[in-house]
C-alpha cells in the first residue's frame, strides 16, 4: 500500500454505499465480504469491486448483512453484487456476524470473504506514516492494536475464501489481484495462485499449501547457471533433468487433483500454491511454472506469482 491505501488508518465514511449501473435476474445477490487487517488495504478491495460493478457498503453492522441481502433480493435484479466491509471498527457489532452467517447459509446466499493479511511491521509503518493510532491500540502500542485485531479476527480468517497478503504490494498490485478473482463474466470452478518464494525470506502468510523444493540439487552452485532464473530453459532443464523431479512433479499433480476436487466438493473457489526453494530464485520459479501449466491444462484458472524473484 501506499499513502493512499490507509484504509485502517484514515478516516472512511461509515455505512456508505454505492449502486451499480446495471445488474441481472438473479433472485438474491451474490455477496462478497470484505474483511482483514487495518491498514492491509480493506478499501483498496472494496474500491476495486465498486469498480467491477458492485453495490459496496463500507463498515455495515454484521447483524444487517442479511437486511441488505434481502433488500438486494428485492431490487428486481438492480443488485445483483453486494460487497459489505466488516472490520474492527464496528467490534462491538463483531459477536453478531456468526449469525448472520449462519443465518445466510439457511437461506442459501452464495457467499465468499476475502480477508486482507500483512506483517505486523508493515502494518506499523503504515499507521506510523499517516500519524493515526490503530483502532484497537487504547492507551497502548500500534503493536497492541495490531495484536488484539490478529486475536479478534483469527477465526474469520480460518473460514476466509481468499486470503491476500499485502505486505509487499503496492495499490495497484492489490488491484490486479482482485481484478484477477472477480473481473471474469463467468465465475469458474476454481482458481490458483502459483507462487514461487524463498524461504530465507520467510513463508508467504496466504498460502493454502506449501512445497518445498530442497531436495534437488541448488543450480546457484552451478557457475554457468547462477546468473540465470527459473524462467530460463537451461535452468529449467538441470532442475528437471535430476533425480525424482519428473516424478514428483507427475504425483505431486495428481495429488492437486485430489485437493481441487475436495475444494470443489466445500464451496473453496481459491486456492494459493507457495513452491519454495533457498532464495526463490531458481527450483522453486521453474517448477512454479510447471505446475502452473498442468494445473492450467486441467482446466483450473491459473495466476503464476514469483515472489521473491530479483531480491538478489
Amino acid at each position: 500500500m501506499n499513502e493512499h491505501d490507509r484504509d485502517g488508518a484514515e478516516e472512511m465514511s461509515t455505512g456508505s454505499a454505492t449502486e451499480p449501473g446495471g445488474g441481472t435476474d438473479t433472485a438474491i445477490p451474490e455477496l462478497v465480504i470484505i474483511s482483514g487487517m487495518s491498514g492491509a488495504g480493506r478499501s483498496t478491495a472494496a474500491k476495486c469491486l465498486e469498480d467491477l460493478g458492485w453495490f459496496v457498503v463500507d463498515n455495515l453492522p454484521p447483524a444487517l448483512i442479511p437486511t441488505m441481502v434481502e433488500l438486494g433480493a428485492r431490487s428486481q435484479g438492480n443488485v445483483a453484487r453486494i460487497a459489505v466491509v466488516v472490520d474492527v471498527r464496528g467490534r462491538r457489532f463483531f459477536d453478531n456476524l456468526r449469525e448472520s452467517l449462519a443465518d445466510l447459509d439457511a437461506k442459501q446466499v452464495t457467499r465468499r470473504t476475502v480477508f486482507l493479511e500483512s506483517s505486523d511491521d508493515t502494518l506499523v509503518r503504515r499507521f506510523e506514516s499517516v500519524r493515526r493510532p490503530h483502532p484497537l491500540q487504547g492507551d497502548g502500542r500500534i503493536t497492541d492494536g495490531i495484536a488484539a485485531e490478529r486475536d479478534l479476527l483469527r477465526e474469520l480468517r480460518g473460514d476466509a475464501d481468499l486470503v491476500i497478503d499485502t505486505s509487499s504490494l503496492n495499490v495497484h498490485e492489490l488491484r490486479a489481484k482482485m481484478d484477477a478473482q472477480f473481473a471474469g463474466e463467468e465465475e469458474p470452478e476454481l482458481r490458483a495462485t502459483v507462487m514461487s518464494f524463498g524461504f530465507k525470506y520467510g513463508l508467504p502468510v496466504d498460502a493454502d499449501l506449501v512445497v518445498d523444493m530442497r531436495f534437488l540439487p541448488n543450480p546457484h552452485w552451478v557457475p554457468e547457471l547462477r546468473p540465470f532464473t527459473g524462467l530460463n530453459e537451461e535452468v529449467s532443464n538441470y532442475v528437471y533433468n535430476q533425480p525424482g523431479a519428473k516424478e514428483f512433479l507427475d504425483r505431486y499433480t495428481e495429488l492437486l487433483q485430489l485437493i481441487a476436487a475436495g475444494y470443489r466438493r466445500e464451496g473453496k473457489r481459491y486456492v494459493t500454491i507457495a513452491v519454495g526453494c533457498t532464495g526463490g530464485k531458481h527450483r522453486s520459479v521453474a517448477t512454479a511454472e510447471k505446475l502452473a501449466a498442468r494445473l492450467s491444462s486441467a482446466g483450473v484458472e491459473t495466476v503464476v506469482v514469483h515472489r521473491d524473484l530479483g531480491r538478489e
